[in-house]
C-alpha cells in the first residue's frame, strides 16, 4: 500500500522565516549602534583635560585595526602624532588587531 502524503503547511515555514527577519533586523539594529559610535571626531573621546577616554582610546585601537597609520590615527582623532605613536606602541603590546577588543559604549 503506497503512503498518503500529507499536504504541505506553508505556516510553520513562513513563521520560521518571520522570526529569523525580526531576528535579523534586532541585530542590524544593534550593529548599526556601534557602526555610529565608532567616530573618530566624537567629543566623548576625549576628556576635559584633552587625554582620550576609555571610549577614545578604544576608538584609535579601531583605527589601527583598519590599517591606518599614525599620522591618519593622529588628524582623525585630533590627537598629536606623539600621542597616536604612544597608543599605537601600546595597541601593538596589546596584540594588535588581535586584542581583546572593549564595548564602545
Amino acid at each position: 500500500m503506497p503512503e498518503q502524503q500529507q499536504p504541505f503547511d506553508p505556516k510553520p515555514v513562513l513563521d520560521l522565516i518571520a522570526n529569523i527577519e525580526a531576528d535579523l533586523q534586532r541585530l542590524k539594529g544593534l550593529v548599526e549602534q556601534q557602526v555610529e559610535k565608532f567616530d573618530p571626531a566624537n567629543p566623548h573621546n576625549k576628556a576635559p583635560d584633552g587625554k582620550l577616554t576609555e571610549e577614545g582610546v578604544e576608538c584609535c585601537y579601531r583605527l589601527f585595526d583598519e590599517g591606518k597609520s599614525r599620522y591618519s590615527v593622529a588628524q582623525q582623532m585630533k590627537i598629536s602624532f606623539a600621542a597616536a605613536t604612544h597608543r599605537f606602541n601600546t595597541w601593538r603590546k596589546m596584540g594588535g588587531p588581535k586584542r581583546q577588543k572593549t564595548l564602545l559604549g
